[in-house]
């Protein structure tokens, strides 16, 4: 698989990898038996960089992904967390005592004395302006608890404030075929300050799969289901923020555009991943299937011209005045 490097954490990682989302919680249920076969899938297919939360089952997945550490000493993995969206999301919330409680507790869970790459788990806008925050984050570099830091980002401003601090080490941010405002700005001045990407929700959910029409339905315990308007965390998270018959009628008009030598969301990992300034990009798997198809995708020539500047069109045309102005 391509290599694509991280600079101010000094890793190097494949350029597609696994996001730990869906082996903790609100993706339907994952038995522990199946996540550590996702988990085994993917790295055997060549995946190195996992991504995981706190908040993911509670410290589920987490959890899972320590265990499979340990059956895996020797794979090379990257493991980046996050911290911060189990209190209530107040900006006095993000303190030294907290970082310290927070990250012991992922550090017992993933069985790691140092953590690779701790975010901040979309924190309040004020937080990205708060010296204070990144002053303990530094503590804790010093210190040993954490290798590195970064934040995961809602919108380009917060993004954008972020990657102008001198120790923040990756930016994580939404990016798919139907979420292109990060192409404007926050991945050129990533690139120029040596912040690396983390591309998230590359399948909207997946939207972008190609296996959805308007008689699909999802599990009460579902983010797709109960966030669908943002009930519970930002819309922006389901489906990118795009209305559901919306996101159907653009893939439906993408899907042209695919060539015979890949799967619908292989073509959208590979616009992700042929985007300038993408370090990784994370799309999850609840099957080994899928997580040794999307490996796959790294391996698929860039797209074309033409299908590049296709995605863009459609975009222009159907979601850019839905959503462009949002995020």
């Amino acid at each position: 698989m391509e290599q694509r490097t991280f600079p101010r954490l000094g890793r190097t990682v494949g350029v597609v990898g696994l996001g730990a989302w869906q082996l903790g919680a609100d993706w339907g249920t994952v038995t522990e038996d199946d996540a550590m076969a996702v988990l085994s899938a993917a790295v055997d297919a060549g995946v190195t960089f996992l991504d995981t939360a706190d908040v993911y089952g509670d410290g589920r997945s987490e959890q899972l992904i320590g265990r499979f550490l340990r059956t895996r000493p020797d794979a090379g993995l990257t493991v980046a967390t996050k911290m911060g969206r189990r209190v209530e999301q107040r900006p006095e919330a993000y303190t030294m005592a907290h970082f310290r409680e927070w990250t012991d507790r992922s550090r017992a869970n993933l069985g790691m004395d140092t953590l690779d790459l701790v975010q901040l788990h979309c924190p309040p806008t004020a937080v990205f302006a708060d010296d204070a925050v990144f002053d303990a984050l530094d503590t804790l570099v010093a210190e040993g608890a954490i290798g590195a830091y970064g934040v995961s980002v809602e919108t380009c401003d917060q993004a954008l404030t972020a990657i102008a601090r001198p120790g923040v080490a990756s930016v994580q941010i939404i990016l798919n075929a139907l979420r292109h405002k990060p192409l404007e700005r926050v991945l050129p001045a990533a690139a120029a300050a040596g912040v690396g990407i983390i591309a998230r929700v590359p399948l909207a959910s997946g939207l972008l799969s190609g296996r959805y029409d308007e008689h699909t339905t999802f599990g009460p315990d579902d983010h797709r289901t109960y966030n669908r308007h943002g009930e519970s965390f930002d819309v922006g998270e389901t489906f990118s923020g795009v209305d559901f018959e919306l996101g159907l009628a653009a893939v439906r008009r993408l899907a042209p555009l695919v060539g015979p030598e890949s799967s619908m969301a292989q073509f959208a990992l590979r616009w992700v991943v042929d985007q300038p300034g993408v370090t990784v990009v994370i799309p999850g798997a609840r099957n080994t299937e899928q997580a040794r198809r999307n490996v796959e995708a790294a391996a698929l020539p860039p797209l074309s011209a033409k299908q590049l500047d296709g995605v863009r069109d459609i975009y222009d045309e159907l979601i850019r005045p839905q959503i462009h102005n949002r995020w």
